[in-house]
């Protein structure tokens, strides 16, 4: 069976966003979706999936919120159902940087469509900087982009301004071209950035999610597979599940060559973490693990590991 992934954001005024979240998961759940959807004042953010149809229904229920409308998702398509519920949360923030007053409704950069990427980014003039976290940079970028070697959005705007004192003394003030996934992080950034001073600001519409979908692999600027934030963990330039795997104790990516490292235990640990775990984690995790083996054998599934949130996709 083939399923539909929808990933979408829109930031939108929502101020009685808390109203919303009961009759938004009755929908979604009666139409048989799963995945995460975020629900904050700013606006909306999830990834779901599900049969076509089921899809469908959901994004309807999601266009319906107010100034929604024109809500615009990514798509890609799998074989198995990436995600293990639906979750429907209510948040301060879509996406969190943790930066009172950062408003993309008030305040964005200029968007860049995916078949106009290139011409930006190739520019001597602009600045790349991928505003993703380091462990989703270390399976793929974009040629030639600055990897802020982040551990979480909200380090962003601490390693932004010292970014721009040292641009400053060099005495360069060049065009900015930011990107992320599905377009999210990157927009609120551009909102950051703009309110620190910046005037040429751009960001890819759309994310690294669009332009894989929109410009042929043999024009692409794309370097690697693109982690997402789902079972799935990376995808292909054709969108299709990618070689990562997810170490469920640390969620990040793994290779085939992590998986074979002395460290790589299914659930528990891998070569990343295997120094930051306590051995209460480890034997919690194991315990885990287990469980999720014995639902296995018996043909069931267990809840298990999330898939990772959806919140920075």
């Amino acid at each position: 069976m083939t399923f539909t992934v929808a990933a979408f954001y829109k930031f939108v005024p929502l101020p009685d966003f808390k109203s919303h979240q009961p009759v938004l998961a009755e929908t979604l759940s009666a139409a048989g979706v799963k995945g995460t959807v975020l629900i904050a004042s700013e606006g909306v953010n999830g990834t779901i999936a599900g049969t076509a149809d089921a899809v469908d229904t959901a994004l309807a229920a999601l266009r319906a919120l107010p100034g929604c409308a024109a809500l615009e998702p990514k798509y890609s398509r799998t074989d198995e159902m990436p995600f293990l519920r639906l979750k429907v949360r209510l948040k301060r923030e879509i996406v969190t940087m943790g930066v009172p007053g950062t408003d993309p409704n008030a305040l964005v950069g200029t968007y860049v469509a995916p078949d106009a990427w290139n011409a930006l980014i190739t520019d001597s003039d602009t600045v790349l900087i991928d505003t993703r976290n380091a462990y989703e940079t270390a399976i793929g970028t974009f040629e030639g982009a600055i990897d802020p070697n982040t551990q979480s959005f909200r380090e962003f705007p601490e390693w932004f301004r010292a970014f721009r004192e040292k641009l400053e003394a060099e005495g360069r003030k060049p065009k900015v071209a930011m990107f992320c996934t599905g377009g999210i992080r990157c927009e609120k950034a551009t909102s950051f950035v703009k309110s620190e001073g910046l005037d040429e600001v751009f960001h890819l519409e759309g994310g690294i999610l669009k332009y894989l979908e929109t410009v042929p692999e043999q024009d692409s600027k794309w370097r690697g597979e693109c982690f997402v934030f789902d079972e799935r963990v990376s995808v292909r330039h054709d969108l299709t599940p990618g070689s990562y795997d997810l170490c469920h104790a640390c969620k990040r990516p793994l290779s085939d060559a992590d998986r074979a490292h002395a460290a790589y235990e299914p659930g528990v640990s891998c070569h990343h973490c295997i120094g930051e775990m306590s051995d209460a984690q480890r034997a919690r995790f194991a315990e885990r693990q287990k469980q999720i083996d014995l639902a296995r054998a018996r043909g069931e599934q267990h809840m298990g590991p999330e898939a990772r949130r959806s919140e920075e996709a």
